[in-house]
């Protein structure tokens, strides 16, 4: 097997998380699970689920947000678990909130491969204010966390009779 020198398995790895948090590979990515969703049923909680699209969307969104603070705020502060990663109610104040929800998750993920693209990013080093925690980690928590809530959100849209 020929050998790749170091910085261009570091570009690859990056590739690969890039692709990992923002594409649909081995499922469905955030983009398609939000399409088309009706506004009347973003708040709905079907039998048999814990959460309404509401729910999932924002704690998309508040989780990622965290992650991304944690990843390069030296002076992040944790939010109460689990009160500080979920939304107050089942359905969201109004349309705009949905809309301002899924612009922040967008812009946040985009804000997150920025940083995990940088090449001056070391991947592998410890954050000062964690407890082992590395960029790394931080980006492979990000994906499984994001394509579980999604697989998720789907269930619940299926349960709603929302998805295709």
């Amino acid at each position: 097997m020929p050998k790749t020198s170091p910085s261009a398995q570091s570009a690859s790895l990056r590739r690969h998380l890039n692709d990992l948090l923002t594409g649909s590979n081995a499922h469905a990515d955030f983009e398609v699970a939000i399409k088309n969703l009706p506004a009347a049923l973003r708040g709905n909680r079907p039998v048999g689920a814990e959460h309404s699209p509401w729910e999932l969307l924002e704690h998309l969104r508040i989780a990622q947000e965290d992650i991304l603070d944690f990843s390069r705020n030296p002076q992040y502060r944790e939010r109460p678990f689990p009160e500080g990663y979920w939304p107050a109610t089942a359905a969201p104040p109004d349309e705009k909130a949905w809309e301002k929800s899924v612009r922040a998750f967008r812009k946040d993920l985009k804000a997150f491969c920025a940083l995990v693209s940088d090449p001056q990013a070391d991947l592998y080093a410890r954050f000062p204010h964690g407890d082992g925690q590395t960029l790394l980690r931080e980006a492979l928590l990000l994906a499984d966390h994001n394509a579980y809530h999604v697989g998720q959100l789907i269930l619940v849209r299926r349960l709603l009779g929302a998805w295709h």
